[in-house]
């Protein structure tokens, strides 16, 4: 049986002869990863600590995966008269916090190579039953757990060849938290877990960590950020310069004087030195704008991760923020939520809830999602704006309603639809009514 040290050898392995062709240059000569400090090879508490600690890694995360589960997320059989499987999915949702629960794994799995989800049903008695496929066809499910790699392990994997599911996970080795801030590892049965990996090539267990690609940007912005930060730190007040002349003789008060009064101006209230024979020269400040790098850095990130700059330095606000930005901010979060939210969390979680008995079999459900093509109050303050003005240019112009009569005028060139053009219709008919009729002297 394949082992889990031994997966974790050929990994090991694996990134080592990756690593070896980074950055060489000139048959080897020349090492530029080692010259610019990036590291050859990178681990999930690498990933997870710079998460934390630092903004941009953060918002590379939280950005996609806010954008994701925005707004109301539900579940529908279209096909049904009473959808008793959207009442079935809202009660569940409701009771163990789904969303907030997909939410965090989609976090995990984004910062890792993958995560995943444990789901607590109600057939299980002890620790040891976790081992063991999940049995019964009318279960409760009783809490949902989201875990990160570094927290479910892949212990043993499916070895037989004729099995739908050969090469994939068989038991997971999961660390659980317990009450007392202790943790205990627990062997658990897949048909408890739900694999969640992100971009994925050759490998359907393990995908691509979303840092991964922005690491050395990560680190030069690291760079960028905390020189310029030292920069001001030692350079906006670089200090002074003291020459002594050449006729002075410093005698051991002296120094010890002029050593109290420079503390005293530096860290007290003194702002004036006096030292008799010395003569007190601010030297130049030396402190170098990184905006234009910061900006390059910043770029690269946008154009592998797919987020807009101005979403992911967090200015998307009314007039910063571009339509075409927006746009393909928007495009970009659909696709994710279809080929990934769908795909990975929400369909697989669904059809294990059929599967056991905890929601209603349906055979054609779907994912509804709030939409995000939603028009701001700006955008509809322009379009009305645009389409008052087409319109009093058309009523203005005679030649122009006899070319093309008005009905076609308000659905080709304003937009109306049907149901709008009878309000029209209704609007102008009542105002018609309520005009005086013309008497005739």
């Amino acid at each position: 049986m394949v082992t889990e040290l031994q997966i974790n050898a050929q990994e090991i392995l694996n990134r080592f002869m990756l690593a070896a062709s980074l950055g060489y240059q000139y048959n080897g000569d020349r090492d530029v990863y080692t010259a610019l400090g990036y590291p050859k090879s990178i681990t999930f508490a690498d990933y997870y600590t710079r998460y934390k600690r630092q903004d941009i890694a953060k918002a590379i995360i939280n950005r996609p995966v806010a954008a994701t589960w925005k707004g109301v997320v539900a579940i529908a059989d279209q096909n049904e008269k009473t959808d008793k499987l959207k009442e079935a999915y809202e009660k569940l949702d409701k009771q163990l916090q789904l969303k907030a629960q997909f939410v965090r794994a989609d976090k995990l799995a984004s910062l890792g190579r993958f995560g995943c989800l444990l789901l607590g049903f109600g057939d299980v008695q002890n620790e040891q039953d976790l081992t063991n496929p999940v049995t019964g066809n009318k279960l409760k499910l009783l809490y949902v757990t989201p875990l990160a790699e570094s927290s479910a392990k892949v212990q043993t994997w499916v070895e037989d060849p004729t099995d739908k599911r050969y090469g994939h996970p068989l038991i997971y080795k999961v660390t659980i938290e317990t009450a007392e801030k202790k943790s205990k590892v627990i062997s658990v049965h897949y048909s408890r877990m739900i694999h969640i990996a992100g971009e994925q090539l050759e490998n359907e267990i393990y995908g691509t960590p979303a840092l991964e690609p922005v690491w050395n940007r990560l680190m030069d912005l690291e760079k960028l950020v905390g020189g310029s930060a030292e920069m001001y730190w030692r350079g906006a007040r670089p200090g002074y310069a003291g020459k002594v002349d050449k006729d002075m003789a410093v005698d051991p008060d002296l120094k010890t004087r002029t050593e109290e009064q420079m503390k005293e101006y530096e860290h007290g209230m003194r702002r004036f030195l006096v030292a008799q024979g010395i003569d007190f020269n601010a030297l130049a400040q030396q402190i170098a704008d990184p905006s234009n790098h910061v900006d390059i850095q910043i770029q690269m990130i946008s154009s592998i991760t797919g987020i807009p700059k101005r979403i992911l330095v967090g200015s998307e606000r009314g007039e910063l923020s571009s339509g075409q930005d927006r746009d393909q901010w928007d495009t970009m979060i659909t696709s994710r939520r279809e080929e990934f939210a769908e795909q990975q969390i929400i369909k697989p979680f669904v059809d294990r809830m059929m599967r056991y008995g905890v929601l209603p079999q349906s055979e054609t459900y779907s994912v509804l999602w709030e939409s995000l093509f939603v028009v701001s109050d700006k955008d509809k303050a322009e379009v009305g704006r645009i389409r008052a003005t087409a319109l009093k240019e058309y009523a203005q112009s005679p030649e122009a309603q006899q070319i093309m009569p008005p009905e076609m005028f308000y659905k080709l060139f304003l937009g109306l639809t049907d149901e709008q053009m009878d309000e029209v219709w209704t609007i102008l008919e009542m105002v018609k009514q309520e005009e005086p009729e013309e008497t005739i002297e």
